[in-house]
């Protein structure tokens, strides 16, 4: 019993820790931004769950972004719009992101959040089911996206991989958020249908020779995730 109160006071204690480095961290690095905590705050009296990343995984984004140069990116699962409005910031003016979502009152709400940010001109939300739009985004011959960011329904996760590698291009990011769940990706017995949809993505990242992918833990705010990155390369070079 002693030794049990000793592990449950050490992972209280370590979950302290992890709110208190990302505090130092957000303040150091990331700072305060006056359209980022509205999009959150009006997101909340909206009703909107609050899953979206966090501020240092945001500006993660922005920073992976800007760092490929990126000029048109893919959002799947747009929320409220903050990692929107992270990502949407890394663009050139002549820049574009498309964001897909299924709810429109999410997509309402990070329209307005969008346009509070002076982002609307960069962005497009397509509201739908997100294979569907994927599928349309394929029909269309649109150019390809330098990066991907899929934060949707984990089931999926899979197919938006596959349409990610056939939306992009060698040396287009594929980044796809909350691999870890909280450890359970590890454990192949397991029921949930978000852990089995991610293991299919691992799976389905391994098995791909066009895409060179890792995959990172993370603690924080979020509690204990993480998440898989690729890069988009020619399989004959």
């Amino acid at each position: 019993m002693r030794e049990q109160r000793n592990l449950a006071s050490s992972g209280t204690n370590r979950t302290e820790t992890w709110h208190r480095v990302e505090d130092y961290f957000d303040a150091a690095l990331v700072g305060s931004d006056d359209s980022l905590e509205a999009a959150l705050r009006a997101s909340e009296q909206a009703g909107l769950p609050p899953i979206n990343v966090s501020p240092s995984q945001g500006k993660l984004l922005s920073v992976l972004a800007r760092g490929i140069g990126a000029q048109r990116i893919l959002e799947i699962g747009t929320l409220g719009g903050y990692s929107t409005i992270w990502l949407a910031r890394a663009l050139p003016a002549a820049g574009r992101l498309i964001s897909l979502e299924l709810n429109p009152h999410h997509a309402e709400v990070a329209r307005q959040n969008l346009g509070n940010a002076g982002l609307s001109d960069l962005v497009e939300i397509r509201i739908g089911p997100a294979i569907d739009s994927l599928e349309a985004l394929g029909a269309a011959g649109e150019p390809p996206f330098d990066l991907v960011f899929v934060d949707a329904d984990k089931q999926s996760n899979a197919d938006y991989f596959a349409w990610a590698v056939r939306l992009t291009h060698p040396g287009s990011l594929i980044i796809v958020d909350n691999v870890v769940r909280n450890g359970e990706v590890a454990d192949a017995t397991s029921s949930d249908s978000s852990v089995k949809g991610v293991r299919r993505l691992i799976e389905a990242l391994a098995a791909e020779p066009r895409v060179d992918a890792t995959a990172v833990q993370t603690v924080g705010s979020k509690g204990y995730d993480g998440f898989a990155i690729g890069i988009v390369v020619d399989p004959k070079a």
